[in-house]
């Protein structure tokens, strides 16, 4: 996901979406440890979308 189309969504919906991509990074390890992940890149990604969100949330309580 792009930063400016997570900035658009409130915390709420932000921290709900951690929560969704936090689980699929766990799912990810597991498949990945079973050597049934089909697409090995897609944790990255994922750990990169966590970090993008947790940055913006972080941001967002900041400014208020």
């Amino acid at each position: 996901m792009k930063p400016s189309e997570l900035r658009q969504q409130g915390i709420t919906d932000l921290k709900a979406l951690l929560g969704e991509k936090r689980k699929r990074l766990e799912e990810l390890k597991f498949l990945s440890s079973r050597g049934k992940a089909k697409n090995v890149k897609e944790a990255s990604a994922v750990k990169k979308d966590i970090a993008r969100i947790k940055t913006i949330v972080k941001e967002a309580e900041s400014n208020k």
